[in-house]
């Protein structure tokens, strides 16, 4: 376990540095993605553009991710991380260059797109990871709180400055912006000092023998089988008010473009607030406890927003969403760091973003037919009382039990008091 004693005496610097660092690295990244959908959008006009760059993406990233996190526990993490960021930004770097020589067709658009998402199938795990090498086990709950929040406050931000920079100055200098915060982002990345991990233990194995260890281990390992199912299930449930609820506020509310970006500012917001609350106020609360509440939370606002009639209370549920999403996130994520051993978080977290990778182009296959066939109501309250449903049976399985008694006793131990036994 990574303590206080453990780790450089600079452990904060290193962290602010860490926290820095992959903000203006996201803050660029975002931009990008926004800038680029918005021109496949405006120059084709075509749905099955924009849903081939969605699948160009998404989908290379859920599944580099799984070879990514192998590398994660295998190699230096802070390097990794580092070259991974490198790529996305040549990548980005050469396709401005040939935008700006006249060759703009979608398959070269596309094809730096999936090269930046398979570097961000590779970082995305491998940041993850490195988390726990350099912040204190007692400080995880209040990191990933802060990730969240600046993640949030991010996605807030990067449309504005998408579309500030793409009207006045073209989609070229959007991707130029993006080189500029790479650079930042590896120079604070390469001051952080990770401490290094004793791997003299681990037998040496080939690279197809660790990925089977690591799905053996998820499946042997109850708690994490458990919480990766939940969140996959979960992940998707709750992907419906990314993606229809637009639909929904254009063919009820009118499709005036401020009605859909308050939408989307609406969830920025919410996810802000949730982030500070949790780095604030439920650091030493039980993760168990506040997966369940986040999780009957996004059942009963989804379904709530099948049924209301006011857009401001539309807004206003939305909101409600983005709260609870940092109050999950964080929570999953700390009690899968505090669970796992150091050496397999690459591995297991690799999984984790493979979910959260696939749930995108997944719940656009999924949710949209059926949104046209039965309505974007229908859908809401459905996956809403799903989403319910699926918690209340999730936390009766003996793992569910198990997870809830491991989150006891993290949140226990870090109190001080000892921990509670448990008969299951």
């Amino acid at each position: 376990m990574i303590t206080p004693e453990t780790l450089p005496r600079s452990w904060k610097r290193n962290a602010a540095l860490f926290l820095v660092g992959q903000t203006v690295s996201l803050f660029g990244s975002m931009v990008v993605q926004y800038a680029v959908m918005w021109y496949v959008t405006l120059e084709t006009r075509s749905g099955w553009a924009v849903a081939l760059y969605t699948v160009a993406a998404f989908a290379p990233q859920g599944v580099v991710s799984l070879f990514g996190g192998v590398l994660a526990d295998r190699v230096n993490r802070k390097l990794l991380a580092i070259v991974a960021d490198v790529a996305i930004a040549v990548a980005t770097l050469a396709l401005a260059l040939v935008m700006m020589n006249g060759i703009d067709d979608l398959w070269v658009i596309l094809l730096a797109v999936a090269v930046r998402s398979v570097g961000a199938g590779v970082q995305t795990p491998t940041v993850q990871a490195m988390i726990p090498q350099i912040v204190p086990a007692d400080q995880l709950m209040r990191i990933n709180g802060m990730f969240q929040s600046i993640g949030s406050a991010m996605a807030l931000i990067a449309p504005a400055v998408a579309a500030a920079v793409y009207a006045a100055f073209g989609i070229v200098q959007v991707f130029f912006l993006d080189v500029v915060t790479a650079i930042i982002g590896v120079a604070l990345l390469a001051a952080v000092i990770v401490p290094d991990i004793d791997r003299s233990a681990q037998a040496h194995t080939s690279f197809r023998e660790d990925l089977v260890e690591g799905m053996r281990y998820i499946s042997t390992h109850r708690i994490v089988r458990w919480l990766l199912v939940v969140f996959a299930i979960i992940f998707l449930l709750t992907v419906a008010p990314s993606f229809i609820t637009p639909l929904l506020v254009a063919q009820d509310f009118g499709p005036e473009e401020w009605k859909l970006a308050g939408l989307e500012m609406s969830f920025s917001i919410g996810m802000v607030l949730g982030g500070a609350i949790v780095s604030a106020f439920l650091v030493r609360k039980s993760r168990m406890a506040l997966i369940m509440i986040a999780t009957y939370a996004f059942g009963l606002l989804t379904a709530a927003m099948g049924v209301v009639q006011n857009l401001w209370v539309f807004f206003g549920l939305m909101g409600l969403i983005g709260l609870a999403v940092p109050v999950f996130s964080s929570s999953f994520m700390t009690l899968i760091q505090e669970t796992v051993e150091m050496e397999m978080h690459g591995r297991v977290f690799s999984y984790v973003s493979i979910v959260m990778a696939l749930a995108t182009p997944v719940g656009m296959l999924a949710f949209g037919p059926a949104a046209d066939a039965f309505g974007v109501r229908a859908i809401l309250i459905a996956g809403g009382l799903a989403t319910i449903a699926f918690m209340a049976l999730a936390v009766m399985m003996p793992s569910g039990r198990m997870a809830a008694s491991a989150a006891k006793e993290h949140t226990a131990a870090q109190a001080g008091e000892p921990a509670l036994e448990s008969g299951t």
